[in-house]
């Protein structure tokens, strides 16, 4: 039983891994959509939606299957309790980075908004919080799991100062507010995101 059940956890582990393979995939190339007004990027951003749904749903299936049959307790318990939660974590990763590419697509229309200053950092800080968060699941990191949650601080500042940007460049030409918005959107999107990758590390040190 418990040769079976170890060999069941591997597996799950390796499809918790793929799916987060797709969502930081997605994230990039949202971004990347967003920051150089790539439509194209941007609709395979959207049309890959479906394939993290599926991976989320099948690893959902697989948790409730090991605790079905195998009845797990302890260590082997929890493990499955955090797949489960940061399975729902990376769906909504890839939901938020679907929103971000929606934007992107408008945005890359005139007229044209500036891309704020300050986005370049805050994507860096968000992705490296979510790489680090999955790093620290893997490896059940406690250290870097808190680091990650250290890091969402001055994710929330980027985020209040770009919006402050983003609100003067639209008080300065009232033809910018619609963009302005989708803009102020795609970035509470990114932030979303760092917040996720908070809940994956406080799950890392739940584990």
């Amino acid at each position: 039983m418990a040769k079976h059940l170890q060999r069941d956890l591997d597996s799950l582990q390796r499809d918790m891994l793929a799916l987060a393979g797709l969502v930081e995939a997605a994230v990039h190339k949202a971004i990347l959509a967003l920051q150089e007004r790539d439509v194209g990027h941007a609709r395979e951003v959207i049309d890959g939606d479906g394939q993290i749904d599926n991976e989320e749903n099948h690893i959902d299936e697989e948790c409730l299957k090991i605790l079905a049959l195998h009845q797990p307790v302890a260590v082997d318990l929890r493990l499955i309790a955090a797949a489960m939660q940061i399975n729902v974590d990376l769906e909504r990763i890839g939901d938020l980075a679907e929103e971000i590419a929606e934007r992107a697509i408008h945005l890359a229309q005139p007229p044209l908004l500036p891309i704020p200053r300050k986005l370049q950092h805050m994507t860096d800080l968000t992705t490296m919080m979510l790489r680090q968060s999955l790093d620290a699941y893997v490896n059940l990191n406690k250290t870097q799991a808190q680091a990650v949650m250290r890091m969402d601080d001055e994710v929330d500042r980027y985020n209040e100062e770009i919006i402050e940007e983003i609100v003067e460049e639209m008080k300065s030409s009232p033809t910018l507010i619609e963009a302005g918005l989708s803009m102020f959107s795609a970035v509470r999107h990114l932030e979303r995101i760092a917040d996720h990758a908070t809940n994956i590390a406080e799950d890392v040190i739940y584990l």
